[in-house]
């Protein structure tokens, strides 16, 4: 591929999270374009407009488009012109956005969502190393980012013997019915919930229940002291990666305490179930049901959001036990109006699609884990202005 191509940046999905990786693409990925598409026509010209705003030296490199990423035709007349691609549609069209790339010649990673959906775009590898693309699934915070900060510390010991990483996206100011707020699609959130997760225990990965193995967590004021349960998902394909080198490695979801036990009555209820269900002479999916009755009720537009991450790696380096740590407290930026969530994601998104853009990956489909070294990616986070903190503990073994 073209150098110059690879520095024409394409986000499918004029949402909260592409805009705010759009946006890093402007500041740190010297762009020749950035084009921005949606299937709603005024949401990507209204995102065109807001990053113009944002960005003003970079406004005529800035371009929308209506852009029906089911439709073969619209979605690879997109992509024409763009090099790398971040796919922030709903994830189970992360595959067919996948195929497109690998047509077209672009580069591509995208936001995730599921890990079955990820696996299924592994199986391209032989197209895309064919046509020369680099693809990486699950870029963006749980899955993504608390992934390469577990290999930053993985990287940084002669053996790991245990990952524990905690994440969550919360409101600054929790209120009923759920002390939550919605910061990216309720259809995520509930495919996070409800099924199996993938761990890896006693060096073997196996599949745990979602909604399980709750505890108690503290982080520093005004957070405090929070739960954090199983769900899937957040560790994408890192147990895959890492079965056999760690003893233990695990995800869970950070929420305010009581959460867990309000959201547990929703599901045991059924109401997350997908199977048709008859009411009224006619068959509704109790999911899709509680998706459009919940989600008006859980927006709070105008209340600000937090995000949470802890990843904590144990393991040994030159014959002592240590242990690093890694935790994030990010708020709401008001100087852009990006959300915690919107930064956390779109940006770490857009630091992967950035090292692509540079030619660090090769062709091929790859685990995130397996092609994005921890240490660099760290380093680009920060330069972002994330609070990241590192701590290190070493005792004798």
């Amino acid at each position: 591929m073209r150098e110059d191509r690879r520095r024409v940046f394409g986000v499918l999905g004029a949402g909260r999270q592409g805009t705010a990786a759009a946006y890093d693409f402007l500041r740190f990925g010297d762009p020749l374009a950035v084009w921005i598409g949606d299937a709603d026509p005024d949401t990507a010209h209204s995102a065109a407009e807001r990053l113009r705003r944002l960005a003003p030296t970079r406004a005529d490199s800035i371009f929308a488009s209506a852009v029906d990423a089911a439709d073969p035709a619209s979605l690879e007349g997109f992509l024409d012109p763009v090099g790398t691609l971040l796919s922030a549609v709903p994830y189970h069209m992360h595959p067919r956005v996948a195929g497109a790339c690998i047509r077209m010649g672009t580069c591509m990673c995208d936001l995730g969502g599921s890990t079955a959906v990820a696996l299924e775009i592994h199986r391209m590898d032989g197209l895309a190393r064919e046509a020369g693309v680099s693809i990486i699934p699950d870029c963006g915070l749980a899955p993504g980012l608390v992934n390469t900060l577990a290999v930053c510390g993985m990287e940084e010991m002669d053996v790991c013997r245990e990952v524990q990483a905690r994440c969550g996206g919360l409101p600054q100011r929790p209120r009923p019915p759920l002390d939550y707020k919605l910061v990216f699609a309720i259809s995520g959130l509930t495919v996070e919930y409800f099924g199996k997760a993938h761990v890896i225990r006693d060096g073997k990965v196996v599949e745990i229940d979602t909604f399980t193995e709750l505890e108690e967590i503290e982080f520093p004021e005004p957070v405090g002291r929070c739960e954090a349960f199983v769900t899937s998902g957040g560790a994408s394909t890192a147990p895959l990666s890492f079965e056999g080198k760690v003893d233990r490695y695990e995800y869970k979801t950070v929420r305010y305490p009581g959460h867990h036990a309000k959201f547990k009555v929703i599901k045991d209820l059924g109401l997350l179930e997908q199977e048709p269900v008859q009411v009224g002479g006619v068959r509704v999916s109790p999911r899709e049901v509680f998706h459009a009755v919940a989600a008006p009720r859980l927006e709070f537009p105008e209340d600000r959001d937090l995000v949470v991450v802890r990843v904590t790696c144990k393991g040994l380096r030159d014959g002592r036990r240590i242990t690093r740590q890694f935790d994030i407290l990010d708020y709401h930026d008001e100087a852009t109006g990006f959300s915690a969530m919107e930064r956390l994601t779109g940006f770490s998104a857009a630091i992967v699609c950035e090292m692509l853009a540079e030619g660090l990956v090769p062709p091929g489909v790859h685990a995130l884990e397996q092609a994005i070294p921890g240490r660099p990616f760290v380093e680009r986070l920060v330069l972002r202005g994330i609070p990241l903190t590192e701590t290190t503990s070493v005792e004798r073994a």
